[in-house]
């Protein structure tokens, strides 16, 4: 599904020139789950920016379902992500001022989706996420982990083929945290392709490989041979 090569990302001010990402390699295939871990300032959130099309690479190639998009244009990068990618933040990025429902309903309005299917598409989702009872609660009105919930079924509502997670359950107590990983290790058992960020040793062990970054490089790349026994459990 995704391919990058030489991909380097730098940030530069008048003053200094910091680089990102130096020349990395990756592949992630379809229906895989793969963490990528790292120290704060190691690249991970740049990477993850660049795979979602939130940002683009200084060099490099990207090819996301053999597809080159680096040097896509601002519409281009921004039809293939809504078509295809969800994403799921720590902060959650729910509106305030929309219900759960309309916060879930929201990408299927950008998309031009009909009245009726986004009312059975986001009740499915909200029933699915076991939320349906919050449907029209506000976000302030949740738990940090009924937020977050919320915002995984918004990543879904849309049927992507990527879902990219940013520190997901960084702003979760413990409790809401697993509730969280073990939602997307159903998500990734029906065929869901996940990339997650996550500073966690314990978050990664629910993915099938896991990744470490150092000063914009991939310094080891390992399958999780704990990955089955999370399964299990």
């Amino acid at each position: 599904m995704i391919k990058i090569t030489d991909l380097v990302k730098n940030y530069r001010t008048e003053e200094v020139e910091t680089t990102a990402l130096n020349n990395l390699n990756l592949e992630v295939k379809e229906g895989e789950f793969v963490s990528i871990m790292g120290a704060s300032g190691c690249g991970k959130s740049t990477l993850l920016n660049i795979i979602g099309l939130l940002d683009s690479s200084n060099t490099g190639s990207y090819l996301f379902d053999g597809a080159e998009v680096a040097k896509f244009n601002e519409k281009q990068r921004a039809g293939l992500r809504k078509a295809n990618i969800g994403f799921v933040f720590q902060n959650f990025n729910l509106i305030d001022e929309l219900t759960v429902y309309e916060n879930v309903e929201l990408p299927l309005i950008y998309n031009r989706v009909k009245s009726s299917e986004r009312k059975q598409r986001v009740t499915e989702i909200l029933e699915r996420m076991g939320i349906a009872h919050r449907a029209k609660h506000f976000p302030l009105q949740l738990s940090g982990g009924q937020q977050q919930r919320a915002a995984v079924a918004r990543a879904l509502i849309t049927s992507p083929k990527l879902i990219l997670a940013d520190e997901p359950t960084g702003n979760l107590d413990s409790k809401s945290g697993n509730e969280v990983m073990e939602l997307l290790t159903e998500l990734h058992a029906t065929g869901a392709t996940i990339i997650m960020v996550t500073h966690s040793s314990y978050d990664a062990q629910f993915s099938s490989r896991i990744i470490t970054l150092k000063d914009g490089e991939i310094i080891s790349e390992k399958a999780n041979e704990h990955f089955i026994d999370v399964l299990v459990k």
